[in-house]
């Protein structure tokens, strides 16, 4: 019973109601079966039994005899076809008339007078209504096969099961309709309900009249969204605001802290042996102090460009011819390292093709990009672009090292810094600041940046743009 109760409430409400209809339908038809059944059948009985016993008290009486020797017949006519009858006169002499294939089993019947009651075949055959009258010492017995009565009880039944299947099918079919269609906008709700569940704090129960149940209840679930929605949202902007604005600030101040630390910790010292007449080579230690005091200016505005990305400052746009610009920054890395072998290929690439965006800022984007090269790799370097649907892809090649995979996807981080052994300048590494500077100028111009590399294979920095007709038109 727990096993059925579990399941019953396993299933869907408009299935439990179909079920539940389709149950009570089913045993409704089945009592009003057997109450009509059991009705018919006492009634059809009825009228054997009524024919049983006219026949029994009228042509099929048993008379007294006529003399001593010859007793009398059980009636003056023949008793219809559809009867069976037997006389046993009292001389134990007795006479059948019988027109069917089978007999009654009289040997149940006891002595005297028997009211009509059913009795089976001697062998196979149909059960048989029987009703015996004695007289005088002779009686007689009235009985008739109720195979007529059985085939019709048994076209009834047959009907019935019929008649309630056809009618089962129906208000199994109608209800599931009805339930479904009543049910529907219960569904909406749960649908809606999913729907706040998954994240869309924007959607709202359908509204429906409010004298409904349904109509009610939306209107109290959107009530309650809009309290739900409004409070979530500030406390949510609220905390996303102090948690970035902290963990920037924190970030910002912990790395530049660490960034301007060494730079003036050797300027003062320098300077220090210059004031007490320490230093051997005075003009060394300016030089010295002179390289600290770039580096310093460097980093600064380093971290002005990204103070300023962050206060997310409109970029000056325009459509920016993407030839000249990458033949701009190869010549000016050349003037800058003219031991390095740095190439353009440009096999794929539409010359007159063009990009919209600040072009100082996207030249400091491959400046960058080509100055990570040169200062990790030993390597060829070598600038490409191409084509890509509504984008312009530029990529920058080298033969270095590799990066790992941790380093790739942390390599656009603000002050990351990777294996210092990869690096071929003295210092170790740079300020850290470059790629993302190199990524938040990108992303400023809609676009996409990233890295493909392998230890032992080279590096593959790229970044994608859209073309300046695409972006014309979807403006």
């Amino acid at each position: 019973m727990n096993a059925i109760s579990a399941r019953m409430r396993a299933m869907p409400l408009r299935v439990t109601l179909v079920l539940l209809t389709v149950i009570l339908v089913l045993v409704g038809l089945g009592a009003s079966g057997v109450a009509v059944t059991s009705a018919m059948r006492a009634d059809l009985v009825s009228r054997v039994d009524e024919g049983l016993n006219d026949a029994v008290n009228g042509w099929a009486q048993p008379h007294g005899p006529r003399n001593d020797d010859a007793p009398g017949p059980p009636g003056l006519r023949r008793p219809p076809s559809q009867y069976f009858v037997a006389s046993t006169l009292p001389n134990g002499l007795q006479i059948q008339f019988n027109d069917f294939d089978s007999a009654p089993d009289l040997s149940s019947l006891p002595d005297g007078d028997v009211s009509p009651r059913t009795v089976h075949s001697q062998g196979s055959g149909p059960s048989w209504r029987v009703v015996k009258r004695t007289s005088n010492g002779i009686s007689s017995i009235v009985a008739i096969p109720l195979s007529d009565v059985n085939a019709t009880m048994t076209r009834l039944i047959w009907l019935q099961v019929g008649v309630g299947c056809i009618v089962l099918i129906a208000i199994g079919v109608l209800s599931y309709l009805l339930v479904r269609t009543s049910l529907r906008p219960l569904r909406r709700v749960e649908e809606t309900a999913h729907a706040i569940a998954g994240g869309d704090l924007h959607r709202r129960v359908p509204a429906r009249p409010a004298n409904t149940e349904v109509g009610s209840l939306g209107e109290s679930v959107n009530a309650m969204l809009v309290q739900i929605q409004g409070a979530f949202a500030a406390t949510e902007a609220s905390e996303q605001q102090a948690r970035a604005s902290e963990e920037k600030m924190r970030r910002f101040v912990a790395d530049a802290s660490h960034e301007l630390r060494t730079p003036l910790t050797s300027i003062k010292g320098f300077a220090d042996l210059m004031s007490i007449g320490g230093a051997s080579d005075p003009e060394d230690a300016v030089r010295r102090i002179s390289g600290e005091a770039d580096r310093m200016t460097m980093l600064v505005e380093d971290l002005l460009v990204l103070a300023r990305l962050d206060a997310q400052r409109p970029l000056s746009l325009s459509p920016v011819d993407v030839l000249p610009l990458i033949v701009d920054s190869v010549e000016a890395a050349r003037a800058s390292a003219p031991d390095r072998a740095i190439d353009i290929d440009l096999t794929a690439f539409d010359p007159a093709t063009m990009v919209s965006g600040d072009r100082l800022r996207l030249r400091q984007v491959l400046g960058n990009l080509i100055g990570n090269a040169i200062s990790h790799t030993d390597g060829s370097i070598t600038v490409s672009a191409r084509i890509a649907g509504p984008e312009v892809v530029v990529e920058v090649v080298d033969e270095g090292p590799g990066l790992t995979p941790h380093e790739c996807d942390h390599v656009f981080e603000r002050f990351y810094r990777g294996d210092p052994s990869r690096h071929r300048d003295d210092s170790g590494s740079g300020s850290g600041l470059g790629l993302s500077i190199v990524a938040a100028l990108v992303h400023a111009h809609s676009g996409r940046v990233g890295v493909w590399s392998e230890p032992g294979h080279g590096a593959r920095f790229w970044f994608a743009l859209p073309r300046a007709d695409e972006s014309t038109s979807a403006q």
